[in-house]
């Protein structure tokens, strides 16, 4: 059965104390979807928080001084948010991967996958590896790195069934966004409509009501 999933890469933070966090290894990936545990959002918000946290070019507000609001400033402030990761597409029953998202690729870019089927035909997903996704006839060809070995895993889906894998992938993206929605207004009160705001720009979905 072939899986889309929405993923967002993870770093480690081991002296992160702002707020309850899970245990996960550097550089792995943690699936977004509706199902989370309060660490795993907490997780989630602190990664989606620190690939934004730097100085903004151009200041709107003074950047507070303490180390919540100092943490929180770019993911607020920043016009145009990162979020490392994107939508993998594996086999469940073999665990063969067809698409990984790679360096610099983000969630943030996820409409990608409709220029796929609706626009231009072809997106390509960062590199090491190169995933690449490219409309052929009725078909959608998924390699996992394009640019890499000439045996490197290569499928092909009708058109109309990757169109029901990425209105699946975006639906878990917006299941996450509202579980991360009420998480922040247990965790982050004073916060909770700017993060969850800020969160929505950051994975390109409209935000919760």
């Amino acid at each position: 059965m072939i899986v889309m999933q929405p993923v967002l890469e993870i770093s480690t933070a081991a002296d992160f104390t702002l707020w309850p966090v899970g245990e996960h290894g550097s550089y792995g990936y943690l699936v977004l979807n509706g199902e989370l545990t309060p660490e795993e959002v907490g997780t989630a918000v602190r990664q989606i928080a620190a690939c934004n946290d730097f100085e903004p070019e151009e200041e709107h507000r003074p950047c507070p001084t303490d180390p919540l609001g100092t943490f929180l400033h770019g993911l607020l402030t920043m016009p145009d948010l990162f979020t490392a990761g994107g939508f993998r597409v594996t086999d469940s029953a073999t665990g063969i991967v067809f698409v990984d998202p790679g360096c610099c690729n983000g969630l943030e870019t996820w409409r990608d996958w409709l220029e796929v089927l609706d626009g231009t035909g072809c997106s390509s997903f960062g590199h090491d590896p190169s995933s690449m996704a490219e409309r052929v006839g009725t078909m959608v060809r998924l390699t996992f790195d394009a640019y890499g070995t000439d045996h490197s895993p290569v499928i092909e889906l009708p058109v109309d069934q990757a169109r029901r894998l990425v209105a699946g992938a975006q639906q878990d993206l917006q299941a996450f966004l509202a579980l991360a929605g009420n998480w922040a207004e247990q965790h982050l009160p004073a916060h909770a409509a700017d993060v969850t705001a800020a969160l929505a720009r950051a994975l390109d979905l409209a935000p919760t009501q």
